[in-house]
């Protein structure tokens, strides 16, 4: 019998080996132990399916609680997706709170906290840890008083630190809410800002010693996309990580707004990169492709979400959804565009998506000084919370919402706004509820695929599932709910085999990771950020669940 704690990456062949470890059929290569969780998605193909299957569908019913790792600081709750390496679980909470934690007992093996600049009381996007990147022997931060810094893996005592970004008051508190990924020997990571008067920028260090390497600005410095001076106050980003394929050192990357969010004043051009997927140059951040999704967007329907790599009769694709509802299929060599499907149920800023070109067909803009409804609502028809595929069903599942907001387009002037946390939403008004026809906004998870978006099984939910979902070998999908419900599904037909409560929301990303040869499903549960505010109209009472910080492990007997 193999034991999965004989196994470490550097013992696993470069070549692809089909082995059988407890009852875990997987498959591995040389980057890849599947007893680990390694990086933000499990791997770069955004999957976050995990290969282990100890734990299936004839068994999961017996689930219960290993361990339980409290954070200590529930501030807007758990968004983290942990990563789990030779059993050591590394994990974020609240401003920035980085432990190394014992995969097996939950025990803390050591802890760190930046001291952060005051600033990080000021600015609109405050506490929000969404994870951290291990690699090099480091563990890596971004931090919300815009640095990255880089910590001994071992003993989390600090290696190098940069103060990357130095113009956050400046910039209206733009920080780094997402961990930095590693792409070529280049940490890089983009910043929040989309709906504040400022350049979105991604930034980029060299892994070891902490250098700057280059800053891409994702608003193209063209009059032509940015009319008289609006590129100064365009916003744009990149708030979430960014994916590498390591064969060619490109970092594929979702970019966020043009601001003022809901107001045409002044930009009336296409505004590129703003709502775009792009492909950098490693190395150098220039741009190698790139498809600007929403041009000249004009509801706040950001493209920052992640893309699904996936191959399709001997042809790779990108799988990617953004904010309006709709997904992008594109040829991964280049992004030129195989197929784009609806997503949202309801949509009314465009009559349709042209699924050769991309080109919105009968778009509806605000009119300023006029009350208009559209669908979807700013938080999108998923939030930000990632989706998972699954090879073996070759389905995608992911959480969706159904509502609208009603706006009121006006002018915001950049000078009078004076806060770090002030936005340029444009607007004067602005309420979300359910779609027009309808008694209520819904919610559901779905398990479609991921080249024609047909629907396999679809659930209904009470609110919507603000958590990132998990599938794996063992034919599972587990998913999280506001409530701090956790749930295993079969994922070959949504039926319910397991569920567990939490006692807080489910906001960051489930994983799994195999330690002294035990598959564990962790769940981090705490729920809190933004989101339950915009959504409180729509979804009554999605605000009022209480808040938490901790990690969940969970076994089989």
């Amino acid at each position: 019998m193999i034991n999965l704690k004989d196994f470490s990456i550097s013992k696993i062949s470069a070549a692809l080996l089909s082995i059988s470890m407890l009852g875990m059929s997987v498959t591995a290569n040389a980057e890849d132990n599947p007893a680990d969780w390694p990086k933000y998605h499990r791997l770069d193909n955004g999957w976050r399916y995990s290969p282990l299957d100890q734990v299936n569908k004839k068994n999961v019913a017996g689930l219960k609680v290993a361990w339980i790792h409290h954070v200590g600081d529930i501030a807007n709750g758990m968004q983290a997706t942990p990563i789990v390496l030779d059993g050591v679980v590394y994990s974020i909470g609240p401003n920035n709170n980085v432990f190394a934690i014992d995969g097996n007992s939950g025990d803390t093996i050591w802890h760190y906290q930046p001291e952060l600049d005051p600033i990080v009381n000021e600015v609109f996007y405050t506490n929000a840890s969404r994870g951290v990147t291990v690699g090099h022997g480091n563990v890596y931060v971004g931090t919300l008083d815009g640095r990255f810094i880089a910590l001994d893996q071992k003993s989390g005592e600090v290696v190098w630190e940069n103060q990357i970004i130095t113009t956050q008051r400046e910039d209206y508190g733009i920080l780094f809410s997402s961990p930095p990924q590693l792409c070529d020997g280049i940490l890089y990571s983009g910043t929040t800002g989309g709906d504040q008067p400022q350049i979105g920028r991604v930034f980029a260090a060299d892994a070891i010693t902490g250098a700057t390497a280059w800053v891409w600005e994702t608003l193209e410095d063209s009059k032509k996309s940015w009319p008289g001076d609006s590129r100064a106050v365009g916003g744009g980003g990149a708030w979430l990580p960014g994916q590498c394929d390591d064969a060619t050192g490109t970092i594929y990357i979702g970019t966020s707004n043009a601001a003022p969010d809901f107001y045409k004043g002044g930009r009336e051009g296409d505004n590129k990169w703003s709502a775009s997927y792009v492909a950098l140059e490693a190395k150098s951040g220039t741009v190698k492709f790139a498809h600007q999704e929403m041009p000249n967007d004009l509801w706040d329907y950001d493209s920052s979400y992640e893309g699904v790599f996936f191959t399709r009769n001997g042809k790779e694709y990108i799988a990617h959804l953004n904010k309006g509802g709709f997904v992008f299929v594109y040829n991964k060599k280049d992004l030129s565009i195989a197929n784009v499907w609806q997503f949202a149920e309801h949509v009314n800023f465009v009559d349709s998506i042209d699924p050769k070109t991309g080109e919105l067909i009968g778009r509806v803009d605000p009119v300023a000084g006029q009350e208009s409804t559209f669908c979807p609502y700013l938080l999108g028809a998923r939030s930000w919370n990632h989706g998972a595929y699954n090879p073996d069903t070759g389905l995608w599942y992911m959480n969706a919402q159904e509502a609208c907001n009603t706006v009121t387009s006006a002018p915001t002037d950049p000078d009078s706004l004076g806060s770090p946390a002030a936005l340029t939403l444009g607007i004067s008004a602005i309420a979300a509820h359910a779609p027009p026809g309808t008694v209520a906004a819904t919610a559901r998870l779905d398990a479609r695929d991921p080249f024609t978006g047909k629907p396999s099984w679809s659930l209904s939910y009470k609110l919507p599932g603000y958590g990132s979902v998990l599938t794996t070998k063992g034919g599972l999908v587990f998913n999280g709910d506001p409530t701090g419900q956790v749930m295993a599904y079969d994922a070959d037909n949504g039926k319910t085999l397991w569920k567990f409560n939490t006692g807080s929301g489910i906001r960051g990303g489930i994983v799994s990771y195999a330690a002294n040869g035990k598959q564990y499903i962790l769940v981090p549960s705490g729920w809190g950020s933004l989101a339950p505010g915009f959504a409180a109209a729509a979804y009554p009472g999605i605000d009022k669940q209480p808040g938490g910080a901790t990690l969940v492990a969970f076994e089989l007997p």
